[in-house]
C-alpha cells in the first residue's frame, strides 16, 4: 500500500477530505523539517551516544507528542489561555531543561571523544530526555492545540478524527527523527577521527540548546 492509498483508507475511516489530509501532512512536514530542540536532541544523542540511544531519544519525543494531542483534545490547553502563569511556568522551566544540556554538551571532557559526551544518557534515560524537552516546552502544546481543530469537523465522529490526526502527528515524528537519528550516526562514525569536527559538532549542539533556551524563554505566549 502506497503513501497515498494509505491516506486514503484514514481519510475513509475518520471522515477527513483527502485534501485536508495532505495539507495537515505537509503542515507537519514542514515543522518536522525546521531545526529545534527536538532535532537537536536527536542527533546529538545518535551522534555521541550511538544510534540505539538516538531511537530512545525518539521513543520519547513520540510519548510527549501523544500527551500533548491527549491534551489539547481534552481543551487543557486552553488552560494556558486562562491562567498564562502556567503557561510561563512550563516555559521557564523548560527553557532551563535547556540550557542544563547546552551547559552538559558544552563542558563536556576534550579528551572523552564521542562516546563520552554525558548528555541525555542511555537507555531509559535518553527516552526520559527525549519526554523532558518536548513536554515542557508549552508551545509544543499551544501547536496541537491550534493545529488539529484546524481540520475537525463536527459533523463527524470527533474522537476518530482525533486519533487519527494525533496518530500521524506521532507517527511522521518518529519517521523523521528515526531518519535524523540514522543520519547523525553515520555521519558521526565518518568524522570520528576528527577532533576538530567534534570540537565544532558538541559547539553547534550546544549553541542549538542555548538559542533554543532563550527563545522559550523570552518567546512569550
Amino acid at each position: 500500500m502506497g503513501p497515498y492509498s494509505f491516506l486514503n483508507s484514514l481519510t475513509s475511516t475518520s471522515m477527513i477530505a483527502l485534501p485536508d489530509m495532505l495539507v495537515y501532512v505537509a503542515a507537519l512536514t514542514a515543522v518536522y523539517l525546521l531545526p529545534g530542540p527536538d532535532m537537536a536532541l536527536v542527533l546529538s544523542t545518535s551522534a555521541f551516544r550511538g544510534p540505539r540511544n538516538g531511537l530512545m531519544v525518539a521513543v520519547g519525543l513520540a510519548i510527549s507528542r501523544t500527551v500533548h494531542v491527549t491534551l489539547s483534545a481534552l481543551g487543557l490547553a486552553a488552560l494556558f489561555h486562562t491562567h498564562p502563569v502556567l503557561f510561563d511556568v512550563a516555559r521557564w522551566f523548560g527553557a532551563a531543561y535547556l540550557l542544563v544540556l547546552a551547559w552538559k554538551m558544552l563542558r563536556a571532557g576534550e579528551t572523552e571523544g564521542l562516546e563520552g559526551v554525558n548528555v541525555t544518557g542511555r537507555g531509559w534515560e535518553a527516552i526520559r530526555s527525549g519526554v523532558m524537552t518536548n513536554l515542557f516546552n508549552p508551545k509544543a502544546l499551544m501547536f496541537c492545540a491550534l493545529l488539529l481543530p484546524q481540520f475537525i469537523s463536527t459533523q463527524y465522529d470527533l474522537t476518530a478524527q482525533y486519533l487519527t490526526l494525533g496518530a500521524i502527528l506521532v507517527g511522521l515524528g518518529f519517521a523523521f527523527d528515526v531518519l535524523y537519528a540514522l543520519t547523525a550516526s553515520r555521519l558521526a562514525k565518518r568524522f570520528s577521527g576528527s577532533g576538530a569536527m567534534q570540537k565544532a559538532t558538541k559547539l553547534l549542539f550546544s549553541t542549538v540548546f542555548g538559542f533554543s533556551a532563550i527563545r522559550l524563554a523570552i518567546g512569550g505566549n
